[in-house]
């Protein structure tokens, strides 16, 4: 399976357009990003768990970052609510489920081999700081090879940035323009190594979880 896998190339999925696909978990449905591969995959995706459903317990070969967007996510390691923001990096493996009922943003395979940084962190408990005009920057994780951020836009702020390692912006709050298009919540754009981002904040701002500079290398799926 192949979706949105030209990395060359701008990318967008609005949540209001796309549909919810089963998952081989009962209770668990999907709304795919990006994807290259079947079961096993290097994939961006919105996953939504039924109350009680859960998955079996698997290992990360590639690695695995997610984002709580609703309710509250559980595995071994503890409760994550809404808005945490979560890395399991390679060999790290668990048994997720929702008591309750639980949406994620959720990235697979996506990290560098030998990287083993696991961690938790609460996004409304990183303190902010000024970034460009209009721009408040929480910082949630950063190495050499990629910067994961969470972003707060002025209402009405005009954003323009060099992307020499591509980028990708997934709408939590709130919405901003870009391309000639509207992103709201749960939106998402992806932007290749070397474009611009040229876009302007809606009247009521934008909350974004941002992640930047890992499209820079190749961008395969898992063997």
């Amino acid at each position: 399976m192949r979706i949105n896998a030209d990395f060359s190339q701008r990318a967008a999925v609005h949540y209001r357009d796309s549909d919810w696909v089963a998952s081989p978990s009962a209770g668990v449905e999907r709304r795919m990003l990006d994807r290259i591969g079947d079961e096993v995959a290097r994939a961006t995706t919105i996953v939504r768990f039924a109350p009680g459903s859960s998955f079996a317990e698997h290992t990360h070969d590639g690695g695995e970052e997610f984002v709580v967007l609703e309710g509250t996510f559980q595995d071994q390691y503890g409760d994550f609510p809404k808005g945490t923001y979560v890395r399991n990096p390679p060999t790290t493996s668990h048994a997720p489920a929702a008591a309750d009922g639980a949406t994620i943003l959720v990235k697979l395979h996506q990290f560098d081999a030998d990287d083993r940084h696991q961690m938790a962190v609460e996004m409304g408990g990183v303190a902010p700081r000024p970034g460009a005009d209009g721009v408040q920057v929480a910082p949630l994780y950063s190495d050499a090879r990629e910067d994961v951020r969470l972003e707060h836009w002025d209402p009405g702020a005009q954003i323009t940035l060099d992307l020499p390692g591509g980028i990708e912006i997934f709408v939590l709050d709130g919405g901003f323009a870009e391309g000639g298009a509207r992103f709201e919540r749960w939106d998402w754009l992806r932007l290749p190594p070397g474009a611009v981002l040229q876009a302007r904040a809606g009247a009521d701002g934008a909350r974004l979880w941002v992640k930047a500079g890992h499209l820079s290398g190749p961008q395969g799926g898992p063997l």
